[in-house]
């Protein structure tokens, strides 16, 4: 059913625009080179999903998820901020590659390559044929927050001094700047931002395993900041719209037109010509930062 087909989509966009705001705040705004956001993506999912499978609440498993997810966050953080920008990729990739090995293997509790399955979708019981329509509005208002969040803290002097960060480093730090401190915080509050995502994710299609979280994920988002516009929150959710009806809507190209390649594979053709020329003549993205002058 093709309104079907919408909301799911429609979905995907408001769950991957939060997971690139998240990384905004990280990569765009503060210039913090995480290569494993999908890690606490991860985090989000499997915390919420164990929980409700448990018998808890929606409500109470999406906050484990961000409080796990921020925790987490703060552990990598200590250690990894403390490095520049390559060394710090190397590190969140790498963190987010051992998780995905501790879900696959630890079957005790994720149950390893087989996933968890029967994640309890919120009120599906009560709206059955409406449940999409629900989970749509219900992810949009998570997606509204936020956002309105983000540009809150941005706009506030702490977000100032996170793009004082990002242009110049040990300008700031000469100011007498505690820098680690603040790219500490930013790294925990993107971290939380990011297992909302994973909680929505895990419940919408009740079921998750690891093969969910390879480092690709990570790299699809950053696709869409840089696509989108860096440092500009509307911007990545432009380029979370473009990806996922990029991503979903290929897949339909075969039902009209025989082009001898698997919509797959030509998905990945098309976003990766996409992101080549957008690095070429749009580096700003589809909606450049805003730049304030103070």
């Amino acid at each position: 059913m093709f309104q079907d087909y919408i909301l799911d989509t429609l979905i995907y966009i408001g769950i991957y625009g939060i997971l690139a705001i998240s990384l905004n705040l990280e990569a765009g705004y503060t210039r913090l080179m995480n290569f494993g956001k999908v890690a606490f993506f991860a985090i989000g999912a499997y915390a919420s999903a164990l929980l409700s499978i448990a018998g808890a609440p929606f409500l109470a498993g999406l906050v484990v998820g961000i409080l796990l997810s921020a925790m987490f966050g703060f552990l990598v953080a200590l250690p990894a901020l403390r490095l520049r920008a390559d060394y710090l990729a190397i590190v969140t990739l790498s963190f987010g590659e051992i998780l995905r090995l501790f879900f696959l293997n630890e079957q005790w509790l994720t149950n390893g390559p087989m996933g968890l399955r029967g994640i309890p979708q919120p009120l599906f019981s009560v709206l059955d044929n409406n449940y999409l329509v629900f989970y749509t509005v219900m992810v949009f208002v998570f997606l509204i927050i936020c956002y309105a969040f983000s540009e809150k803290i941005m706009n506030s002097p702490f977000g100032i001094t996170l793009k004082a960060i990002r242009d110049d480093e040990d300008a700031v730090f000469a100011f007498g700047e505690d820098t680690f401190r603040f790219k500490v915080k930013v790294f925990i509050i993107g971290s939380a931002m990011a297992g909302i995502s994973g909680a929505l994710f895990a419940h919408y299609i009740a079921f998750i395993s690891p093969d969910m979280f390879f480092p690709s994920l990570t790299f699809s988002v950053w696709t869409m900041m840089v696509i989108g516009g860096s440092a500009n929150n509307l911007g990545v959710i432009a380029g979370a719209f473009l990806i996922q009806f990029l991503e979903r809507g290929t897949r339909f190209i075969k039902d009209f037109a025989d082009l001898g390649i698997e919509p797959s594979n030509l998905r990945i053709i098309i976003i990766g010509i996409l992101l080549i020329l957008f690095i070429l003549y749009k580096p700003e993205g589809i909606i450049k930062e805003r730049k304030r002058i103070l």
